[in-house]
């Protein structure tokens, strides 16, 4: 179907570029194949707009058939509509079939720009870990994580932040990624005579190993460093089987400055990453219009301004 669709969408821009058709034509053409084949369905003035975008996006055949054969129509559409580079539709496409992403869910990675958080957290893993599996721990990172499903009041409670993403652990897990299986909240470790209490603990299917998550709703600190290493360093001991992989840490911050946490994880021989976690997308503007935005003094005093020249006034009698 969807080769049928490729096809008649590059008919469709051949005779409008060779032969002169009009927009209308389209129209007339979705007329005309319903009625010589009336039980057929998907053709559309609408669909097959979508199919002459599809042809335009995607001229050449041999990546309609390779690359983009294992998605749905409207999966197609989905790309087409929000996304206008071609190497960011094939990044989404070929993310989607790996994690089986309904259309829904491929809208909503695309609202998050995940292929702009892909990969970039701050981690040690190129000198902690295998090649093959620092390129695949690193991807299986992200930065900044979107938490767009909570309903914080105060976001400054780690505890109310690990409660609720516990709570909707679906999202996040989909927001985690594929590959994650979530273990247990506050898991306890004995250490000695001591306990300690890990905030959330995953096991990772492709990497073979524990995922070890801390939360901090404060900007990062280097010595978070040391408290996630003796978690993973117990968990190595105490939860892994001889045949896992060492133990991978996460730490979620509320914010970060990259070139401290870099610091920070240099030297460490433990694979380790730091990222921040945001409650919403944040689009920053072109630097042009934040130029030109008013500052928060000028908005203060036009505000006093305006409300001076409102004030009722008293009239003599």
């Amino acid at each position: 179907m969807l080769m049928t669709y490729w096809a008649i969408g590059r008919d469709i821009l051949e005779r409008q570029s060779e032969e002169g058709w009009g927009a209308r034509v389209v129209d007339r053409l979705s007329g005309d194949v319903r009625s010589q084949f009336p039980g057929s369905k998907g053709y559309s003035p609408r669909n097959l707009k979508y199919m002459r975008a599809f042809a335009a996006a995607w001229p050449d055949q041999a990546i309609v058939q390779a690359s983009l054969a294992q998605l749905p129509w409207y999966h197609q559409i989905a790309l087409l509509e929000k996304l206008n580079d071609p190497e960011t539709r094939l990044w989404y496409a070929a993310v989607a079939v790996d994690g089986g992403w309904s259309r829904n869910l491929l809208i909503q990675q695309i609202g998050s720009k995940l292929h702009e958080r892909s990969g970039e957290a701050v981690t040690n893993f190129s000198a902690t870990l295998p090649p093959a599996d620092s390129d695949l721990a690193l991807q299986a990172m992200k930065d900044p994580y979107i938490f767009d499903f909570l309903a914080m009041a105060d976001q400054r409670n780690e505890r109310e932040l690990e409660a609720q993403l516990v709570s909707q652990v679906e999202k996040f897990l989909l927001e985690l990624g594929q590959g994650f299986a979530f273990v247990g909240q506050q898991v306890r470790l004995v250490v000695g005579d001591d306990e300690f209490f890990v905030d959330l603990l995953f096991y990772h299917l492709k990497l073979r190993c524990y995922v070890v998550i801390e939360l901090k709703a404060t900007k990062f600190e280097p010595s978070y460093v040391g408290q996630l290493g003796m978690y993973m360093s117990a968990v190595d001991d105490l939860l892994a089987h001889p045949d896992d992989k060492p133990t991978i840490g996460l730490l979620l911050c509320k914010s970060k400055n990259s070139v401290v946490a870099e610091y920070a994880l240099r030297g460490f021989t433990m694979p380790m990453g730091v990222a921040e976690w945001k409650t919403e997308v944040v689009e920053s503007l072109p630097e042009e219009f934040a130029s030109s935005l008013p500052s928060i003094e000028d908005l203060e005093a036009e505000l006093a301004t305006l409300s001076a020249d409102t004030e009722p006034t008293t009239r003599e009698k």
